[in-house]
């Protein structure tokens, strides 16, 4: 119950300040509205859709560490002064791997309760990062495997993923927004144009409807596009963790994460894309998921010379 509170407060919140921030940069801007009685300003409601698309995902990144830790419950270690001997090892082989990947400052290091063995990495900067890793991975994997992972979560923060994410996200989410109010004035257009006499037409209810449903269909049309690149940024990060930590290091823990794959935690489904294992299997993995099959994953690290 109370972490179903949780993530209602943090979806109420982040939607609160969208809107907040969305409304001053309207004024500031001073858009004028993209609807008149000559029709649509295609350009006034694109800077619309983009200020909405973009808003919303910047505000997510910035408040990722937070909502994060707010929702796995995340405790945070202190790397001066580490609790003990699991610890202060994960908080020197995060260090060590920073070191590699010309990282300056310190990522958030946290742990958080579950069975699952998972790991992940979020924040809007490198310089503003958390790194978080499941007590159940902590339980069931050796040092060459934690390593392995370690080395893919500091391969993302280098890599600066998650703002990669965030900017394809935000040019899906205005392109979903202007295409579905397009085609929404299409429709009401054709209605009104059709029975002009007896006022015809959606109404705004009923645009407002038409509008929800057709970004729904575009977004379900569009998300695997970013998935795709989700899927990219995977493989690009077992590799660069292979480099760093070694090859059988990252094999390794991909192995281990394959035999304890049935552990799962559903809490926070939005972070699901920053976590080492992914799930899905068959087409809809292949469309939908934000990470590719471990199997996949593992023959391609065979590969590498």
């Amino acid at each position: 119950m109370l972490g179903t509170m949780k993530r209602v407060i943090l979806f109420v919140l982040t939607n609160l300040l969208v809107i907040i921030a969305v409304s001053f940069i309207i004024d500031l801007l001073g858009l004028k509205p993209y609807l008149s009685m000559r029709g649509i300003d295609y350009q006034s409601l694109l800077i619309f859709c983009g200020i909405f698309g973009f808003a919303g995902s910047f505000i997510s990144l910035q408040m990722s560490r937070w909502s994060a830790k707010t929702a796995m419950g995340v405790e945070l270690i202190d790397p001066e002064n580490p609790g003990g001997s699991t610890q202060r090892e994960i908080v020197d082989l995060v260090r060590s791997l920073c070191t590699k990947h010309a990282i300056r400052t310190l990522p958030e290091i946290g742990i958080y309760g579950s069975d699952e063995l998972n790991a992940f990495a979020t924040g809007p900067s490198q310089d503003r990062s958390l790194l978080a890793i499941s007590s159940g991975l902590l339980e069931r994997m050796d040092r060459g495997a934690l390593e392995g992972v370690l080395g893919h979560e500091v391969a993302h923060i280098a890599n600066g993923d998650m703002v990669t994410m965030t900017l394809l996200q935000g040019v899906v989410n205005t392109f979903v927004m202007f295409f579905a109010r397009v085609l929404a004035f299409a429709l009401e257009s054709a209605l009104r144009g059709r029975d002009d006499r007896r006022g015809g037409g959606l109404g705004w209810y009923g645009q407002y409807i038409i509008v929800q449903l057709l970004q729904s269909v575009l977004m379900l049309l569009a998300s695997p596009l970013i998935y795709f690149f989700s899927r990219r940024r995977e493989y690009a990060a077992d590799a660069d963790s292979a480099k760093a930590s070694g090859r059988e290091n990252m094999i390794h823990a991909l192995e281990t994460l394959k035999r304890y794959s049935k552990l799962e935690d559903d809490r926070a489904p939005a972070l699901s894309t920053f976590k080492i294992n992914g799930r899905g299997h068959g087409l809809v993995a292949m469309l939908y998921s934000s990470h590719p099959p471990l199997d996949a994953r593992i023959a391609a690290l065979r590969k590498q010379s």
